[in-house]
């Protein structure tokens, strides 16, 4: 798709042209939103994938493409907020599935694979010796926050402004309402002196810090070694937990971002790709925490689910972690991410603007300010108001990210489809320099 030409008097009469223009380009995706909101609040069921003036609504996907309800196909940049990492269709994995269910999926005990895959889950991750099995990446923060204060009969939570752990732990500028009823403690993410004093204040009452070694829903900024390296040594110390949730970050090498830092938290939580495409979650660290659910013991912590071994999860994800995103693999994909989105900030500078993608290989997001970001107050500061006009421009060139400047990597993007991403955002660089600045 080309981009027309387009009127730039100001941010809000761009923004509203492009929508009409999408709008008039996808009436049967306008049209399934009016009937599912009949019986959806919305229309909608996952408040992440609402944009106005509606969203689209997928009917295919394959390799890293997507086709909508009307017949327009796009690269797949959302990845499904990086649980897309085989991108669609994986032979391996769709193989992996034909199996479990040829053999039945609903059977009310152990199998096999689920062992396999907690071995290859203990073999890639430094931190973990133990591991159980959620449903998702919000199942699992919970039953790890929890894990923490049972342990150490302490109530508060500790976590960080611009946090995301889940649909219950959300902890964007506002917060939720519908947050866990935990007793939160918040810091400000890379704050390293604000947060020692912090910890050090609450002393014997903290449980245990939950953090992100990169926020992804906020924005894909990573914490600096000195943060992360002061968070370790303060919560050692104080004898509170340190958990790391690599939900998503667990794909940005071979061991997650706790293998490439050296920084060994005492609980992890994983989700997303892991489970190769399926509904996934997972909690795992210190075998003398973890062992506490071990139902053999006396006294022994309960922890039911009753999808948390199924057998379509178990077998997607052994598939995946071992046959095809190998250590190797993860190491040469995430380069090929970081050069990219170095790519993509040459194009910035190019045309001297505002704009800047943050993250970390596979992972990265999109600030509209120069200068570094730190925390998600430093990202406020950027014109975000743009986003809406980046994404509406993007999607009406076939470039499909997430609608708050998310961009996720899947392994079967190609080098044209990075090229075909480039080429969208130069675009958008030139058309719109009169509302980008400086």
């Amino acid at each position: 798709m080309s981009m027309p030409a387009t009127a730039n008097t100001d941010i809000t009469s761009a923004i509203a042209e492009a929508q009409a223009r999408f709008t008039a380009a996808n009436p049967n995706s306008q049209a399934q939103l009016e009937k599912a909101s009949k019986v959806l609040p919305g229309g909608n069921t996952r408040t992440v994938l609402f944009y106005p003036p509606f969203p689209l609504t997928m009917t295919k996907g394959e390799g890293c493409h997507l086709w909508d309800l009307d017949g327009h196909q796009y690269i797949d940049f959302l990845g499904e907020y990086t649980a897309g990492l085989y991108g669609h269709s994986n032979p391996i994995i769709r193989a992996a599935l034909d199996n479990a269910l040829d053999n039945g999926i609903v059977m009310g005990g152990q199998n096999r694979a689920e062992a396999d895959l907690g071995a290859a889950i203990v073999a890639r991750f430094p931190a973990i010796d133990r591991v159980r099995f959620t449903n998702s990446g919000t199942e699992a923060n919970l039953m790890a926050v929890s894990a923490a204060r049972a342990f150490t009969e302490r109530p508060n939570v500790m976590v960080m402004s611009g946090g995301y752990h889940g649909s219950v732990f959300y902890f964007a500028p506002g917060g939720s309402p519908l947050n866990a009823p935990f007793p939160f403690v918040m810091g400000t993410y890379n704050d390293v002196e604000a947060c020692r004093a912090l910890i050090r204040e609450q002393g014997a009452d903290l449980a245990c810090v939950i953090v992100e070694p990169m926020q992804g829903g906020g924005g894909c900024i990573q914490a600096t070694p000195e943060f992360l390296t002061m968070l370790r040594e303060e919560t050692e110390s104080s004898g509170a937990l340190l958990i790391f949730d690599e939900v998503m970050t667990s794909r940005l090498g071979p061991g997650g971002l706790q293998g490439l830092t050296g920084i060994m938290p005492d609980l992890t939580s994983l989700g997303k790709y892991v489970g190769g495409g399926m509904s996934f979650g997972a909690f795992g660290g210190r075998s003398d925490i973890i062992d506490r659910f071990d139902p053999r013991r006396e006294g022994a912590w309960p922890h039911a689910g009753t999808f948390n071994n199924n057998v379509l999860t178990m077998n997607a994800g052994l598939a995946g972690l071992t046959k095809i995103y190998t250590g190797d693999l993860a190491e040469s994909f995430n380069a090929r991410g970081d050069m990219l989105r170095q790519t993509l900030n040459g194009l910035a500078d190019k045309h001297r603007a505002a704009l800047q993608f943050t993250g970390r290989g596979s992972m990265m997001a999109v600030h509209f300010r120069r200068g570094e970001i730190r925390n998600v107050e430093a990202a406020m500061e950027g014109r975000n108001e743009l986003r809406p006009l980046l994404h509406m421009d993007l999607v009406a060139q076939g470039i499909y990210p997430a609608a708050r400047g998310m961009f996720t990597l899947s392994l079967a993007h190609t080098e044209d489809s990075f090229a075909a991403l480039e080429a969208a955002v130069e675009e958008f660089l030139i058309s719109r320099s009169s509302l980008l600045g400086a």
